[in-house]
């Protein structure tokens, strides 16, 4: 029997079984003396009694990890997961008493494993809405494309969205730089709705839809964009069920259909009585604010509940050594590793940003 095997967790068993001596402690003399039917030393060897195979052979961690090595990335394996990995051991007649828990985690600490995983979807951190307590507070901003070249050179689009009405403004340009980005919130924010409490840039999805609309359009997008503004404005938003034509100016906008086939606003109309209801709607303008932002609250609480059940925590601390998702460019065929590294987290920015 090497020493290395009496230093172990199964020196109290070899040590009972040969000389019949116990363990000081206890407790671990009751363990041994109850699972000690299990045992037998053959030829100095420690083993133990299984079901998948009459005696399996014991072992120390550093023979397990060895075992565990071969079994799983050895010559004639092929990196299987970790529960295949511990039925393999275990009908390959190996024990010790972590078995189940070490196979996972050698598993999971695999290099190669990590390199090839499947790319999932599960969103890592809960999510985190942002609230405006009152029109053009907030901002988000992003630049779109780039989209197919139109007029002057035109292919990327500088949007603004306001976090409360989902009003947008929204420029083409041919090129980005800082300078036209200072221009565009000076002129297209700034002198039109003041300044501003918060300017957000986080890739939002709430771009989507306008992209989406503004890809549509071709290479004419550029023609086509103050249609597809009108549009968004004048269309009632799932989050605040009001469209932002009406949040912005306290009521809806007239549309062209109105005129061709004239609805009852338009036949029914007297400047005296319109005058006195649009006071009538000013006054209660600050109502339907709030109407509306309950009603956003809401939608954003039950996306976030829905969103939630789907998160997979993945926290790091400052030195951990992680794997980043490969972009396209760097797979050069099927067989490329999906993840790329390893990169160290330098930096804790919070909500799940490194």
């Amino acid at each position: 029997i090497i020493q290395e095997e009496l230093n172990s967790w199964m020196g109290p068993y070899i040590a009972y079984i040969t000389r019949g001596e116990l363990p000081e402690d206890k407790r671990e003399a009751s363990l041994v003396q109850r699972e000690l039917a299990r045992f037998v030393v053959i030829n100095e060897r420690l083993y133990r009694r299984g079901f998948s195979s009459p005696l399996l052979r014991c072992l120390t961690m550093s023979q397990a990890q060895r075992v565990m090595d071969e079994v799983h990335s050895g010559m004639c394996e092929s990196h299987i997961g970790g529960r295949a990995l511990v039925y393999k051991v275990a009908r390959a007649g190996y024990f010790w008493p972590s078995l189940r828990n070490d196979c996972v985690n050698w598993v999971q600490k695999c290099d190669g494993c990590q390199r090839h995983a499947t790319l999932h979807n599960s969103p890592a951190e809960r999510l985190h809405s942002i609230l405006s307590p009152w029109p053009f507070h907030k901002w988000g901003i992003d630049i779109l494309g780039p989209f197919p070249i139109a007029v002057r050179q035109m292919k990327f689009l500088i949007v603004v969205v306001d976090y409360f009405s989902k009003w947008i403004e929204a420029e083409p340009v041919a090129t980005i730089s800082a300078e036209k980005v200072r221009v565009f919130l000076w002129k297209n924010v700034v002198c039109r709705y003041g300044v501003p409490q918060m300017l957000v840039s986080d890739n939002g999805t709430q771009f989507a839809s306008l992209k989406k609309r503004v890809q549509d359009s071709g290479t004419s997008w550029v023609e086509e964009l103050p249609r597809v503004l009108w549009s968004y404005h004048t269309t009632v938003h799932s989050l605040t069920q009001d469209t932002p034509f009406n949040l912005v100016y306290g009521t809806d906008a007239m549309i062209p259909i109105e005129i061709a086939e004239p609805s009852v606003r338009t036949t029914a109309f007297s400047e005296e009585e319109s005058d006195q209801g649009r006071r009538v709607d000013l006054d209660l303008i600050t109502e339907t604010r709030e109407r509306a932002r309950i009603n956003q609250v809401a939608a954003q609480r039950r996306a976030a509940f829905k969103y939630n059940t789907k998160v997979v925590p993945r926290d790091f601390v400052v030195g951990d050594l992680v794997l980043k998702r490969a972009q396209l460019t760097q797979m050069r065929n099927k067989l490329s590793p999906k993840w790329v590294g390893p990169y160290k987290i330098d930096d804790v920015v919070g909500k799940g940003a490194y």
